[in-house]
């Protein structure tokens, strides 16, 4: 046998024992306090286990394939006599230590197959998941049967519908796509999901900056609205209450950043000056508020604020929304050039900022330049601040609004000054 050959069989058998040692050693220390013998495997075991997976590979490689089958039905049956003794001693009926046991098997035979990466990274991955057993357990306890549903629904619009729609032009100008559409009522619907389930886990009692932060994926806008009906009835919060609403609001713009950059990689370069000009803008103004606040409980009328994200008639809502500012933006591009797509920009802002950077951002995969359509985005999002800043003044009152709308006044004009080193 060559040397290269031998060097390349023992690096893939040692990937096998050090995946089983991994697992192992993160199984031994959840039952360590265990009495001497009473575990079905420990680290050495684990480790055994994934050597056995590499060797019968290997073995398999050389005479017949179907060894490895054998092998690997063998140590199920095994296992699983381990599993009903154990079960009948101490009345354990969980099964995980079992699939792992397979897993390391699996994993050392992909290692002497040629997946040793493939198999080390999923090695990683499934350690994690067994280790964070008491962290899953308390979501899955927190989680309420609303938040389940939204979850069933983002899998529905995602992995069911997403895949069956036509992924061509239709109507004027070939301009509406309905599996482009739908992949960014999905993105959306994502973002938000995450979002609102950042405020659950990490509970509104962290502060308002920190709420205010993972709400902003979610929606800026309604967490300004609900924020000015507090300031409105208690105007010694307002420091911190425009806290809140300036980290959602600055969020808005990385959100809009990714969402554009994730459309169409064309628009990194360009919409990272103004980016980076109105969120620093904002979060140096929310930092400042939250100096200035001194309330207690900051935070805590959040989370009963917190609707569901994944209401399908808002998701469809965004998507008809979407398509018609994607038609419009076409026809106004044919019509009256760039000029058109600008203004239709500005009003669109008005009422979301999604709708129109997915538009745009689409749309230079054509005959759109990525500066003109950064600039449309910057535009929105300025007429969007502006739009916030007139909210928390009008529910919240002047006090409030002059905490809020200054701020976001100074980032539409720094977001708009900014465009000209988009071209």
């Amino acid at each position: 046998m060559h040397l290269s050959t031998e060097l390349e069989i023992y690096y893939h058998l040692g990937v096998a024992l050090a995946i089983g040692l991994l697992m192992g050693v993160e199984r031994g220390w959840k039952e360590r306090e265990a009495e001497e013998g009473s575990r079905v495997a420990g680290v050495r075991t684990y480790g055994l286990i994934g050597l056995l997976g590499g060797t019968a590979a290997l073995v398999a490689q050389q005479l017949n394939t179907l060894l490895l089958g054998f092998a690997f039905l063998a140590l199920a049956g095994i296992m699983t006599t381990a599993y009903i003794v154990t079960y009948r001693r101490f009345n354990d009926a969980s099964i995980t230590g079992v699939v792992a046991a397979l897993l390391a098997f699996s994993f050392g035979a992909m290692a002497v197959l040629g997946e040793a990466v493939t198999a080390a990274a999923f090695a990683v991955v499934a350690t994690l998941l067994l280790a964070v057993k008491p962290v899953l357990h308390r979501w899955i306890r927190a989680l309420e049967a609303e938040e389940l549903r939204a979850g069933i629904r983002l899998l529905l619009i995602s992995v069911v519908l997403l895949p069956i729609l036509p992924d061509q032009g239709y109507g004027p100008w070939q301009s509406l796509n309905p599996y482009t559409i739908w992949w960014m009522v999905v993105l959306i619907a994502a973002i938000s999901f995450v979002g609102y389930f950042a405020v659950r886990i990490a509970g509104a009692r962290k502060g308002t900056m920190y709420t205010g932060l993972f709400a902003g994926l979610a929606s800026s806008t309604a967490l300004t609205l609900h924020f000015s009906r507090i300031g409105r009835s208690s105007p010694i919060m307002t420091p911190m209450l425009a806290t809140g609403i300036l980290m959602a609001c600055g969020t808005m713009y990385p959100r809009m950043y990714l969402i554009a950059g994730l459309v169409s990689p064309q628009m990194w370069r360009p919409l990272l000056v103004p980016v980076v000009v109105m969120s620093l803008l904002v979060y140096a103004m929310a930092l400042y508020s939250y100096w200035r606040s001194h309330a207690e409980g900051e935070g805590k009328t959040v989370a009963a604020s917190m609707h569901n994200p994944l209401d399908l008639a808002p998701a469809l809502s965004f998507g008809v929304l979407l398509a018609l500012i994607m038609l419009f933006a076409e026809a106004l591009r044919r019509w009256t050039g760039d000029a058109g797509v600008l203004a239709l920009a500005g009003v669109s802002g008005i009422a979301d900022v999604d709708a129109i950077t997915l538009s745009l951002s689409r749309m230079t995969g054509g005959d759109l330049a990525a500066h003109i359509a950064a600039s449309g985005i910057v535009i929105a999002a300025s007429v969007n601040s502006l739009v916030k800043g007139a909210l928390a003044a009008t529910v919240g009152g002047g006090r409030l609004g002059l905490w809020v709308g200054l701020p976001l006044l100074t980032a539409a004009i720094g977001g708009l000054l900014s465009i000209q080193w988009l071209g």
